[in-house]
C-alpha cells in the first residue's frame, strides 16, 4: 500500500516515522522544507502537493494542527480532492472538529473514495514509539483495509463507529486530559505550600486512587521544570472548545469546561499561546510566589516500552 503522509509535526513526524521504520512505501508533505528532508533521509519520498500524493498514494494521511489547515489541504487548490476517487482513501488524524471531519468527508465520499477520522491519544512519547492509541471513525470494510497501518502507528486500534465518532471521542479524552492538568497542578502547588517533599508528594498520588495517566506523565516535567510534554496551550484551547462544540450541539450544560476554557485564555494571555502547557501551573506559582519543583525528575518523557505490533481494542457487550 503506498501511503502519503502530510504533517510531520510532533506527532506527525512520529507517525510517519513509524511507517517508514517498519518498511511501508511513504511520500511525504510539510511546509518545513526541513522536516521533508528528515524524512526522506529515513527513506520517505517527498511530494510538491497534496493533489500530487493523492494521485500516487492509495492512502493519504493528515495530521495537522487546525481543522481550517485540514480543510485548506482536503478543499484548496491542489488539495486532495481534485485527485480522489474510487480505491483512495482519506485518513484525517488530526484533532478535528466532528461536523468538520463529517463535511469534508462527505466531499471525499461523493468521489468514491472513502474518509476516516483516526485520531491518537497517549502522548508524543508514544508516537514516538510506535505504543499510542489510535481511534477510527468510518465503516467496517475500510477500517480492515487500513488496520495493519494503524497497527503499526499504534499500540491500541480502537474502531469507534462511523465516521465522526473518534473525533468526538478524542475531544471527550482531550477534556479529560486537560482537567487532570489543571488539578495535578492545584495538587502540587498545594503540597508545596503545606510544606510536603515533592519527591514524597509525587509517589504518594502515583500509588493512591489519585493517580492518573497525566499525573505519571505531565506532573513529572512540572516537578522537573523544563514542562516540556511537546504540546502548547493554544493546542489544549483548541482542543476543550472543540469539546465544548460538541457538547452545544447536544444541549448539554457544562460547568467545568467553560473554567477551564477561561483558565487556558488567562494563560495564554500571560505566558503566550505557545508555552507548554503543563505551565498553566505558572498562574499559581506566580500567584503563591512557590516554586514547584523538585530533582529527580526527567525533562521530557520517554517511552520505556518496547515497540510491538497493534491489535485492534473490542468494547464490551452486554
Amino acid at each position: 500500500m503506498r501511503i502519503g503522509f502530510i504533517g510531520l509535526g510532533n506527532v506527525g513526524g512520529k507517525l510517519s516515522g513509524s511507517l517508514i521504520r517498519n518498511g511501508h512505501d511513504v511520500t511525504v508533505r510539510d511546509l518545513d522544507a526541513e522536516l521533508v528532508a528528515s524524512a526522506v533521509e529515513k527513506g520517505a519520498r517527498s511530494a510538491d502537493s497534496p493533489r500530487t500524493l493523492m494521485e500516487q498514494c492509495d492512502v493519504v494521511i493528515t495530521c495537522l494542527p487546525h481543522p481550517t489547515i485540514s480543510a485548506q489541504v482536503v478543499e484548496g487548490k491542489d488539495g486532495l480532492l481534485e485527485a480522489a476517487g474510487p480505491g483512495k482513501i482519506w485518513l484525517e488524524m488530526s484533532t478535528t472538529d466532528e461536523a468538520e471531519v463529517k463535511r469534508l468527508g462527505a466531499k471525499m465520499i461523493a468521489t468514491g473514495a472513502a474518509a476516516v477520522d483516526c485520531p491518537v491519544s497517549g502522548g508524543c512519547h508514544r508516537a514516538d514509539t510506535g505504543n499510542i492509541s489510535i481511534f477510527a471513525g468510518c465503516d467496517r470494510a475500510t477500517f480492515e483495509t487500513v488496520l495493519p497501518l494503524l497497527t503499526t502507528m499504534g499500540r491500541r486500534v480502537l474502531h469507534t463507529g462511523d465516521l465522526g465518532s473518534a473525533s468526538v471521542l478524542k475531544v471527550l479524552t482531550n477534556y479529560l486530559a486537560t482537567a487532570n492538568l489543571i488539578t495535578c497542578a492545584e495538587a502540587l502547588t498545594v503540597a508545596k505550600g503545606a510544606g510536603m517533599d515533592l519527591n514524597v508528594a509525587y509517589e504518594a498520588i502515583k500509588i493512591s486512587s489519585g493517580t492518573s495517566f497525566v499525573h505519571e506523565t505531565e506532573s513529572q516535567v512540572i516537578l522537573n521544570g523544563s514542562r516540556d510534554i511537546s504540546f502548547t496551550m493554544d493546542l489544549v484551547l483548541k482542543d476543550i472548545g472543540l469539546f465544548q462544540e460538541v457538547a452545544d450541539r447536544a444541549g448539554i450544560p457544562l460547568e467545568m469546561n467553560p473554567l477551564m476554557i477561561r483558565i487556558f485564555k488567562d494563560g495564554i494571555a500571560r505566558y503566550g499561546a505557545r508555552e507548554f502547557s503543563p505551565n498553566i501551573i505558572r498562574r499559581l506559582e506566580d500567584a503563591t510566589g512557590l516554586d514547584v519543583t523538585a530533582s529527580g525528575f526527567p525533562a521530557e518523557m520517554v517511552d520505556d516500552e518496547p515497540e510491538e505490533q497493534g491489535y485492534e481494542v473490542t468494547p464490551p457487550r452486554g
